[in-house]
């Protein structure tokens, strides 16, 4: 569904309200907002609702509404929709349940959601199973219920946000902490009309600044890589905050919605390639849209900050560790230039203490604040926080303000005034602050996860836009065949993978004399075994005919044959490669550092295909354990080359039968000394269908 088919729903000039009360709510939310478009209620028998004349039908409507809102139930929408399409209407929100997402229990659900869409046809519906649209700008509510926002000022812009879920968006509209909001949307079922063609459309809105997603599950990855390249043309950022991390979230997320929450490493694989920031938090969430707003995406990760307590630049400093944002030590010209500004008693560094020695000094304060901010920091932050109005006087603390404002338009920097605790920032405040160009934000954790967010997203547009993922062109429904080891080897073999030479044996005569020809040393296993370790089904190192004869009697009979292949020698380090079929994202690959300390430690990173060499090392490099390939302690380092040449070959071999493998696990991948390679030492292949 085109955005520019939802233009009539974001600049409304009629509306028609069908239903009763909930419509009436709609009805209210609107007139008290200050609509100055036309509402035509719509009921089979009220003459007057709210002091508007009534019709009886679609038909009796004196003309074509630029946007409905539908509130009967399920049967009564279809008829309903169906008319609202005849008569050429502009959009129309459904709000009732009982379609898809009634699951199972209700035979009826999928089958009407089905028919909703029918009679729709062309003419764009929002839901069904949703509130529909809160717009600040024109003060045009479709939405059924009170709200905490406030209509913007004229010329004013803010952000928008979609979610998934009425009653977050009700409880984001509630929020104190100044952020300015131009359109609140709901997805709800998303039949016809799903988010990413509603995100389109809000973005297009000149009076939009930046977009935040509550998605609860991707349904089409197609058209949000189309959404992510549109926001990078148009300048407009995007923070998702996506569920489905537990499993608890993802069963509530299938019976609130009926779509399927994937893989959560997946989903973030997949955002990062977007360029799309993530938060984990509705508090963060709505700060990064606050920076945001104010800032756009950051050009970099350097961070200042300011505070006349030593107590809050440790808070800083120690808020700081771990993330990808921070704050680098200041040079010596810097801190020297600094330096000059403050009494002798004060020790500079960055994160800054400045004292209260120049409390309420304004010259003396806009001096220091200028010095520090020179050093070219993506975003300096003052951490100051208001005292209660209703207890205390805060007339000194806006000389620190107008201090920091100074500093910032002297160095052309992006500040932000972080308060410790959320609520001391007084809402009434804010708006202020934004108009003199400095971003408000509550709470150091939220800020830091603020910077991170703009952080990522200034990265991110700095790189090209990456191709789409390779999701399979069809679904493949047929049975999965789990080739044994050799049979796999022999299928990555031709396929150009790095193989080691082998040969599938019976006897030990045969073994000994398949060693001979590969030459000393080998190893040996036997096939037909899924865990081949646990099962003591391995013999590697073998040197001689002797020892392979003996292994071979003892693996004799424990699976379904024998297989034995020349052993790899002189390895550095173990990689694990994995691929998993996604059925959004096509293949995924997980990598990780071999052994059992990758189960331990957890250490993997996961990357959606295709992906360029860079991003694969970096990936490889984004390793806690990347130290063991780099020559950890004086140790060879590998053959990091050949590393990613081996990767780079199994994702191809992913891409090229994307929907054909259900699963692929190299473990492990070992990597030799400089020079040496990198071979496939096990592999597990499970197909879905003939590979290419």
């Amino acid at each position: 569904m085109a955005s520019h088919k939802l233009d009539r729903l974001l600049r409304p000039k009629t509306i028609a309200v069908f239903g009763g009360l909930q419509a009436t709510e709609v009805i209210k939310q609107s007139q008290k907002m200050g609509f100055a478009g036309e509402i035509w209620p719509v009921h089979p028998k009220h003459d007057e609702i709210l002091g508007l004349k009534v019709y009886r039908s679609v038909a009796d409507l004196p003309g074509s509404p630029d946007a409905a809102f539908v509130g009967v139930n399920r049967f009564l929408t279809l008829d309903i929709v169906r008319d609202l399409r005849e008569a050429r209407a502009g959009v129309a929100v459904c709000y009732a349940s009982g379609f898809l997402e009634a699951g199972a229990d209700d035979a009826d659900g999928a089958r009407l959601q089905d028919e909703l869409v029918e009679a729709a046809g062309d003419m764009p519906i929002i839901g069904p199973n949703c509130y529909g649209l809160i717009n600040y700008c024109d003060g045009a509510l479709l939405w059924p219920d009170q709200h905490g926002g406030r209509r913007l000022g004229s010329g004013e812009r803010g952000v928008a946000i979609i979610t998934q879920s009425s009653n977050i968006a009700i409880n984001m509209t509630m929020q104190t902490r100044g952020l300015p909001i131009a359109h609140v949307m709901t997805a709800g079922n998303q039949a016809q009309t799903g988010l990413p063609d509603m995100a389109i459309a809000l973005l297009e809105d000149e009076r939009v600044t930046a977009l935040g997603l509550h998605i609860e599950a991707f349904q089409s990855a197609a058209k949000f890589e189309a959404l992510a390249k549109r926001a990078r043309e148009l300048g407009k950022p995007i923070v998702a905050m996506k569920v489905g991390r537990s499993a608890q979230a993802r069963a509530a997320t299938v019976s609130h919605t009926a779509s399927l929450a994937g893989s959560d490493a997946a989903s973030d694989a997949f955002l990062k390639r977007l360029g799309i920031a993530r938060v984990n938090s509705i508090a963060s969430f709505l700060e990064t849209l606050k920076l945001l707003h104010v800032h756009g995406p950051l050009d970099g990760n350097t961070l200042c900050s300011m505070s006349c307590s030593g107590g809050e630049a440790s808070v800083m400093a120690d808020s700081a560790e771990g993330r990808n944002v921070s704050f680098p030590a200041l040079t010596p010209e810097h801190r020297a230039r600094v330096k000059s500004t403050l009494g002798p008693l004060v020790a500079v560094a960055n994160p800054l203490d400045y004292h209260t020695f120049i409390w309420n000094n304004e010259p003396a304060l806009t001096e220091t604040f200028t010095a520090m901010v020179s050093g070219g920091f993506s975003l300096s932050c003052l951490v100051l926080d208001f005292p209660r109005k209703d207890r205390c006087s805060d007339v000194d603390w806006w000389a620190t303000v107008r201090g920091f404002e100074g500093a910032l338009t002297t160095n052309r920097a992006k500040g932000a005034i972080v308060a410790s605790l959320p609520e001391n920032i007084p809402e009434e405040y804010m708006t202020g602050l934004m108009s003199r160009g400095i971003a408000p934000l509550c709470g150091i954790t939220e800020a830091f996860d603020a910077a991170e967010a703009a952080a990522f997203i200034g990265k991110a547009w700095n790189k090209p836009v990456a191709s789409p993922v390779a999701s399979p062109e069809q679904v493949i429904e047929a049975d999965a065949n789990t080739p044994d080891e050799a049979e796999a080897k022999v299928i990555l073999k031709r396929s150009g993978l790095p193989v080691p030479d082998g040969r599938r044996c019976t006897t030990s005569v045969g073994s000994v004399a398949v060693a001979e020809h590969l030459g000393y040393p080998v190893a040996l296993k036997a096939l037909g075994i899924a865990h081949k370790s646990e099962h003591n089904a391995v013999r590697l190192n073998l040197r001689d005919a002797g020892a392979v004869r003996s292994a071979a009697d003892d693996l004799a009979g424990l699976g379904s044959g024998l297989y034995i292949e020349r052993m790899v020698t002189g390895t550095v380090a173990e990689l694990i490669v994995g691929i998993t079929d996604d059925p959004q994202f096509g293949p995924v690959m997980t990598l990780g550092t071999g052994g059992v300390l990758v189960e331990l430690l957890h250490d993997t990173v996961t990357i959606l295909l295709p992906s360029s060499r860079e991003d694969i090392e970096a990936a490889l490099r984004s390793l806690r354990m990347f130290l063991l390939l780099d020559g950890y302690r004086g140790k060879p380092k590998a053959d990091l080359e050949a590393a990613l040449d081996a990767i780079m070959s199994i994702a191809t071999f992913a891409v090229n039968n994307a929907g054909r493998i259900a699963e692929l696990d190299i473990n492990p991948l070992l990597v030799g000394g400089k020079g040496q390679g990198a071979w496939i030492a096990d592999a597990l292949l499970v197909t879905k269908g003939e590979l290419k």
